[in-house]
């Protein structure tokens, strides 16, 4: 499936060109996804090992020689930008072959917590790691059905439709707003699914009513549809988007939000094991956890193209031959 799609080309670096080509090494981290495996240690020893499955996947993942456990770490730390663009591809494609409604979208965020344990904020401050194995690029968020949470948070936007799927997808610290990822995760561009004319609504809570309503509407086309409340000296703009949100349609696009984004998140975290986190460090949190939402998209395009009943399952594969 890696050297089916048609991934967006990437304007070649100046200096030194790679040993592995990104997509050589996007198919040796899918394997580490796809395996369980814990590190880039046990991913260089899992394809270094002499047998026959081993060496069939060494050649489907395009390589010549293993790289080093330092070679998967470094790339590792880089790989964030080219994941998070093969991501929007992936949502383009399933927009494109009409294999997702795309009349209203939503857009959520959820936190991850941090591996190892928690750097108290008093610490932080002073500039203090009290113990090892301390996650010192995570920070503190806060939800209402978590409380705080010290660790990371996965962005994303979805469909609502029959087949439920991510978008668009980012990472960034806990306590980053989900406001301020509003318009990475939309910008329109020539492989974007907000480029498409099909897109109605944005579906969001709360957190994304700051200043958003006109950005949606002038630059991506569509009506951003989360909860608004009156209040005195209320503008009349600001009316009229209370009004709608209020109403019977936009009750109805507005329920979308809890049957789809909701369970979409939890589902990924659940079979892609990342909550609490497998590894330590913003660049490779980032890595691990847009190559999970990648290799859902990529094993759910797969179901479909081979006309499973339910596109959806997506756990009995991990972890197998």
């Amino acid at each position: 499936m890696i050297g089916c799609i048609p991934w967006p080309v990437r304007p070649r670096k100046r200096g030194r060109p790679y040993v592995y080509t990104p997509t050589v090494i996007l198919r040796c981290f899918i394997v580490r996804i796809w395996f369980r495996l814990d590190s880039n240690n046990g991913l260089h020893t899992f394809l270094d090992t002499d047998c026959q499955y081993n060496r069939k996947l060494v050649l489907a993942c395009g390589l010549i020689t293993i790289p080093s456990r330092r070679t998967f770490d470094r790339r590792l730390k880089t790989i964030s930008t080219d994941i998070k663009e093969r991501i929007s591809t992936m949502g383009y494609l399933f927009a494109v072959e009409r294999l997702v409604d795309l009349s209203i979208t939503a857009i959520d965020s959820t936190l991850l917590k941090a591996k190892g344990p928690v750097w108290h904020k008093s610490s932080m401050e002073k500039g203090e790691v009290p113990r090892s194995g301390i996650d010192t690029g995570a920070r503190w968020g806060y939800s209402h059905t978590k409380g705080w949470v010290f660790g990371y948070k996965l962005h994303i936007t979805s469909t609502t439709g029959e087949l439920v799927l991510p978008l668009t997808a980012g990472v960034t610290t806990a306590n980053v707003p989900d406001n301020r990822m509003y318009v990475s995760l939309t910008f329109p561009s020539s492989s974007s699914v907000f480029s498409l004319p099909s897109a109605l609504y944005m579906v969001a809570d709360p957190g994304y009513d700051k200043k958003l309503y006109e950005y949606s509407k002038k630059v991506l086309g569509i009506d951003l549809v989360c909860p608004v409340e009156r209040y005195e000296n209320t503008p009349k703009k600001r009316l009229e988007l209370v009004c709608f949100y209020q109403s019977t349609l936009g009750q109805a696009i507005y329920s979308r939000r809890r049957i789809s984004i909701e369970p979409l998140i939890e589902h990924i975290k659940s079979v892609f094991r990342i909550d609490p986190l497998p590894a330590r460090g913003f660049h490779t949190v980032s890595a691990i956890v847009l190559l999970s939402v990648l290799l859902y998209q990529i094993m759910v395009y797969y179901n479909c193209k081979t006309e499973k009943i339910n596109p959806k399952s997506i756990k009995y594969m991990l972890g197998t031959g």
